[in-house]
């Protein structure tokens, strides 16, 4: 082996072990922890719906339809702090991505991204 092969390996040893702690702390960390939601399955929309404890998406859509002027691209229901809200996303006609999340119980803008 080379000089120039030794010092490619050694640089190579050093990535592997300057970014393996990052990669087994990631291993260990929840997938939700990254975001500040924790979105639900379609049974848990399903169920939270049909008992009333969250308004419909269609009726959270329309409770909003001033800040949403684009096509709706994506829409989950997720638990955040002590309820629930609506994360929508909305691809606006100039090609911008705007995150709207709304109260799923009152159907109030809680914020916009």
């Amino acid at each position: 082996m080379g000089i120039a092969e030794r010092a490619s390996a050694a640089a190579l040893i050093a990535l592997a072990v300057t970014f393996a702690p990052a990669r087994a702390e990631e291993a260990t960390r929840p997938a939700h922890a990254e975001s500040a939601h924790v979105c639900l399955n379609q049974k848990e929309r399903r169920s939270l719906v049909d008992s009333g404890a969250v308004m419909r998406l269609a009726a959270a859509m329309r409770s909003v339809r001033g800040h949403m002027a684009g096509a709706l691209v994506r829409a989950r229901l997720c638990h955040r702090g002590d309820g629930f809200v609506y994360v929508l996303t909305v691809l606006a006609h100039d090609g911008k991505v705007t995150r709207v999340v709304v109260d799923a119980a009152k159907g109030t803008l809680v914020g916009e991204r």
